[in-house]
């Protein structure tokens, strides 16, 4: 062995130094490699993550915007249905009281003098004026029907100026003559100043009423001397058994077809087809939604879109479901709803591509997102690549000098040891290998300490990259899935602002992120308020799932005019019908009829109503109870009726509230809730789901909650004045 400077070439002082020098570089590799195929690892996580969030952002936006303009079309379809149909429904009453005076006068008409009539004075033009005109080659002054009607002449103007619809109403006689009141006198005179003829007999409004032999509705025709589009309203009298007279009253329908047209959007629009299946106003300028004159019109019912047929002929008969169709190469959302007093309907179209666009802007936000956070990640890539060469430099040349520093401290007691060997002798038992067991274990506790650190960095490594990316992936998807849970229940209050007869408020508490309980209220008509309580079996997101399902499929059959018990029964099957998981959901729905305060609810193995009379306090109500939904085919449920007066108030609730826990194991139970409403019977809703809230939190202290609180309260206010 050769000694160069300190060192022994060949000797345990260079063995020592080459072992230690090979063990450091063969670490940083293995560090290397093992940080390269987490990186990849990592990479391959994040681009897996993003196309199932991508999938996921995809399918939840798609089916949120269906059910969503399924509830927004039906609602404003029906509506708009009702609205137009109160329109007609108001001047079929004027025809009728004309109809109902006119028969007494002919009945009576001796008990009547002749009564004064004028021709259309221009100088009136612009004001309410009562006139008269006829056929050509009638006279007027020989007309005894005419004179005698003459006497509904107040009648028919105080008519005419207390309607805001009507164009003019009218009362043509048999004999040619035609007495009416509107405000286009101006109308019926030439240039030349002669007043124009008029085929009283001739009109399609008098032929229809004369052949049908009752009120009737004509088509849309034009005027026939201001050529605006109009619809009349018509109805004979007889004295007799003999025709006298037909009354009537006209509507032009401008205002309705401007009305129609500035309902076009970018996406869809309304439409009005009437009895004969025919559009009669709509924004489209092409197609089969054109609009065409009666006499023109194509009848939908019998073009060659079968499906379009059927759709159009049961709108004219009842209000439909949110229907797909292809209409003149592209896909439409339709629903439709009748006009009962003329037997027209409202069609409301939507272009499909509707559902599209929201999951068109999420996914090209998301991309922006993730383009940021990539590029932000491969920055800070090159950034730690940049800092692991450094330190890999520094580590190797403090790996080396350390290397020397320690050789040299381990052969200095071997040199030691050595020594003392030679000098023990005999029976000398002086010598002891302390020493020499010192530098094994120092040696031994070095070499477990690096394992340990190496085993553990990469044990947290591992632990935080999946960590991340499993954080990441589920903060995102159960934010996505509280915003859609929280969107979905009626979240804004007041709800229904315009109605008086009751006052009503309900709050979700999830005990997790998302939840299984759910509520809902809604108007089915003008005069039935739904109310919806229930409790999906399970917490979390798949509870979460199960209750978005059922709450659609509760609405839906309430919203087709079911009885509860009806509702229970059809959403249980359909339930029962595709539940491999076996949850069940747990439910309390009520339809309150705001006329009369007559509720008429069922119960599905939900919790026990809670009722206050204006006069008393909150006490339980116990209910009929069914089997939970989900839980069993076939199940049939009961209902029950309630009369609610004005003042009183109903309140229910999920199994969270009453079994709410604190911290020494006790539950928070009915008695305590019960109690909790009484403290101040007399509060609003809201006040009142407030302080049961309170209540709880005082009882729990900070305990953790593990069901879902939900809870619902309305007033009754008695019927709207």
């Amino acid at each position: 062995m050769k000694t160069i400077r300190g060192i022994k070439i060949g000797g345990l002082q260079q063995k020592i130094f080459n072992l230690m020098l090979i063990f450091i570089v063969a670490l940083i590799g293995v560090f290397v490699a093992v940080s390269v195929y987490q990186q990849r690892s990592l990479t391959n996580i994040v681009q897996k993550a993003s196309v199932e969030q991508q999938e996921s952002i995809t399918e939840v936006s798609e089916e949120t915007m269906k059910a969503v303009l399924e509830t927004s079309m039906l609602r404003s379809t029906a509506l708009q249905a009702y609205i137009a149909n109160d329109l007609f429904g108001d001047v079929q009453t004027d025809v009728l009281t004309l109809q109902a005076f006119a028969s007494e006068l002919f009945a009576h008409a001796d008990s009547f003098p002749p009564h004064p009539f004028y021709e259309p004075d221009p100088a009136q033009d612009g004001k309410a004026t009562v006139q008269m005109q006829h056929e050509q080659g009638v006279d007027p002054e020989d007309s005894q029907p005419l004179s005698l009607v003459a006497n509904m002449s107040e009648i028919m103007l105080a008519m005419f100026e207390s309607s805001d619809k009507l164009n003019s109403c009218f009362v043509a006689t048999a004999d040619g003559c035609i007495l009416y009141v509107d405000d286009r006198s101006g109308s019926y005179i030439s240039e030349e100043g002669e007043i124009y003829t008029f085929d009283v007999r001739q009109r399609p409004w008098y032929k229809q009423a004369v052949e049908a032999g009752q009120l009737i509705f004509t088509g849309v025709e034009l005027d026939a001397f201001t050529e605006i589009p109009g619809l009349v309203c018509a109805a004979p009298v007889y004295l007799d058994g003999e025709l006298v007279a037909v009354v009537g009253a006209d509507i032009f329908l401008t205002s309705i077809s401007d009305y129609v047209k500035n309902t076009s959007s970018e996406n869809g629009f309304l439409c009005v087809i009437n009895q004969n299946g025919q559009v009669l106003f709509s924004p489209a300028e092409e197609g089969a939604f054109k609009a065409e004159v009666s006499g023109e019109a194509e009848d939908l019912r019998s073009g060659e879109n079968e499906d379009l047929a059927r759709f159009v002929t049961q709108a004219l008969s009842e209000r439909t479901a949110l229907t797909l169709l292809s209409v003149d190469g592209k896909e439409y959302y339709l629903s439709g709803a009748p006009m009962e007093t003329l037997g027209w309907a409202v069609l409301s179209v939507v272009d499909q591509e509707i559902t599209y666009k929201p999951t068109a802007a999420m996914l090209a936000r998301y991309e922006e997102i993730n383009d940021e956070a990539l590029g932000t990640y491969e920055e800070g890539a090159k950034r730690s690549a940049q800092t692991f060469l450094i330190a890999t430099f520094i580590v190797v040349l403090l790996a080396v000098i350390g290397a020397l520093v320690l050789a040299s401290r381990v052969v200095k007691p071997l040199e030691h040891m050595t020594k003392r060997i030679n000098a023990l002798s005999g029976s000398d038992q002086a010598f002891e290998m302390e020493p020499v067991y010192r530098t094994d274990d120092e040696i031994e506790i070095l070499a477990e300490s690096f394992a340990t650190l190496s085993k553990r960095t990469r044990d947290y490594i591992t632990r935080i990259t999946e960590i991340t990316a499993e954080k990441e992936r589920i903060g995102t998807e159960l934010a996505l899935a509280t915003r859609i849970q929280e969107d979905m229940l009626p979240n804004i209050y007041p709800a229904f602002p315009e109605r008086s007869e009751f006052d009503i408020y309900a709050t979700m508490d999830p005990a997790k992120e998302v939840g299984g309980d759910f509520y809902d209220f809604f108007l089915i008509d003008e005069d039935h308020l739904c109310m919806v309580i229930a409790d999906v079996s399970g917490k979390g997101v798949p509870a979460a799932l199960f209750m978005m399902a059922s709450k659609i499929i509760l609405a839906n059959n309430a919203m087709m005019g079911k009885s509860p018990a009806q509702i229970l029964t059809d959403v249980n099957a359909a339930i029962c019908s595709n539940n491999r998981e076996e949850m069940f959901v747990t439910t309390w729905l009520g339809i309150l009829e705001l006329s009369t305060g007559k509720l008429t609810a069922a119960n599905a193995g939900h919790e026990y109503p809670v009722i206050r009379r204006a006069d008393g306090c909150y006490a339980l109500f116990k209910d009929k109870h069914g089997f939970v939904i989900g839980g069993m085919d076939d199940v049939r449920y009961k209902e029950y009726e309630l009369r609610l007066k004005s003042g009183d108030r109903l309140f229910v609730y999920t199994d969270g509230v009453p079994e709410a826990t604190n911290e020494k194991n006790e539950l928070f139970s009915t008695e305590r809730m019960i109690t909790a409403l009484n403290t101040e019977p007399e509060a609003d809703p809201e006040q009142v789901l407030k302080n049961v809230r309170a209540a709880v939190d005082d009882f729990v202290e900070g305990a953790e909650q593990f069901d879902d609180l939900t809870m619902l309260c309305l007033e009754y206010n008695g019927p709207q004045n």
